[in-house]
């Protein structure tokens, strides 16, 4: 590819420049004016739907503000940065087109591949914020609101249902369902293989966690064990034992992941994995998309550029009605690989760079014929 190998050349032979720092700071400020004019409204429709919950619970102007909402905005301005970084240069880039600067500056002799570079340094620094906030900020913020819904707003959580876990290379735990509030699951069973079938068989009404002794209580238990052929059936009201799982290993909220750091997510990933819980590609999908939002910044620079670019009659509208297509076809693609990779059909760990992938290929074709 000529123009690849055009642009590392120039990226080589690269001094900074003041029409450099003019763009920059026309990307960057049109980024910040968009993403928090998009937070200012989606505060205000939260709020609206919200208000009742806090005069419900009597909750202080001041906690609402730093305690919810504080916590409450990194969340979404992580979610829309490719978008926002796209709509901003759209913006901005068309208005210099349409005044016609990007004619000026391309006749002062400019090359295209050259003007493209503080775009392309924009991007790399709205890159950096959003793996920083996605893999540190973001999940703090995350765990700290949740906490301020449980305890404060007084939501109540759905206990979860149906949930399997591996507790050692031949036993198995089930639980009907786990109320990790009260620490109980209900409906439980345990199950220890042989080579051609069940060694034995533990089943009780209620398990219950013990927090200071480290250990779980059985409720109504009825255990049965096979050896040499002769089944043996005992009952009880209450059994101590242990097993080797947590109560977070029977959560199983694929939720959980968004109040995760980068590394302790890669290390839940690895025990969800020996588990066979069967989660692991929910938190899989949740790492990769992490990164894959990263190099979403690049594209969407890039796309938007060659959009908006070429100066049309019809003003800067034409640019962002078919910008803001192009966006909402990538948002779509995100959607339809994730449900594909939590189906099976594609890895997990492939579905949320398949719109990049795709992307990055219309981008270099939109690069190739944008110079002409």
């Amino acid at each position: 590819m000529k123009w690849l190998k055009h642009i590392f050349s120039l990226i080589k032979n690269f001094r900074w420049k003041l029409i450099d720092t003019y763009v920059l700071k026309k990307f960057l400020s049109s980024f910040v004016f968009a993403i928090s004019l998009l937070m200012a409204i989606i505060v205000i429709f939260d709020f609206s739907e919200n208000v009742h919950r806090f005069l419900d619970n009597n909750i202080p102007m001041k906690d609402i503000l730093l305690k919810y909402y504080l916590n409450f905005i990194p969340y979404f301005i992580n979610l829309f940065i490719p978008l926002f970084v796209f709509i901003s240069v759209i913006w901005f880039t068309s208005k210099m087109s349409n005044q016609n600067e990007i004619i000026a500056i391309l006749g002062g002799g400019v090359n295209y591949y050259r003007f493209l570079i503080p775009f392309l340094v924009g991007a790399l620094i709205i890159s950096i914020l959003a793996v920083f906030m996605s893999n540190e900020l973001v999940p703090i913020t995350n765990e700290k609101m949740n906490r301020f819904k449980e305890n404060t707003m007084k939501r109540q959580v759905i206990p979860k249902t149906t949930i399997h876990v591996r507790n050692s290379a031949n036993s198995y735990i089930f639980v009907e369902r786990w109320d990790h509030q009260q620490m109980e699951g209900y409906h439980f069973t345990y199950e220890v293989l042989g080579s051609q079938f069940i060694k034995m068989k533990l089943k009780a009404n209620t398990i219950r966690y013990n927090e200071d002794q480290k250990n779980w209580t059985l409720y109504n238990y009825t255990r049965r064990t096979i050896h040499a052929g002769v089944e043996t059936v005992s009952t009880g009201r209450t059994l101590d034992t242990t097993f080797n799982i947590v109560p977070t290993d029977l959560e199983q909220n694929a939720k959980v992941a968004g109040t995760m750091s980068y590394r302790e997510l890669t290390r839940f990933i690895r025990g969800e994995k020996i588990k066979g819980t069967g989660m692991a590609k929910h938190y899989i999908i949740e790492k990769q998309t992490r990164l894959a939002n990263s190099l979403g910044t690049f594209i969407m620079t890039i796309l938007a550029f060659c959009v908006a670019s070429q100066k049309t009659r019809r003003g800067v509208g034409v640019h962002l009605f078919l910008g803001i297509g192009l966006a909402f076809i990538f948002v779509f693609l995100q959607q339809v690989s994730n449900v594909f990779s939590l189906s099976g059909v594609i890895p997990p760990g492939l579905g949320p760079w398949i719109p990049n992938l795709i992307y990055l290929v219309v981008c270099a074709i939109l690069l190739k014929y944008s110079t002409k």
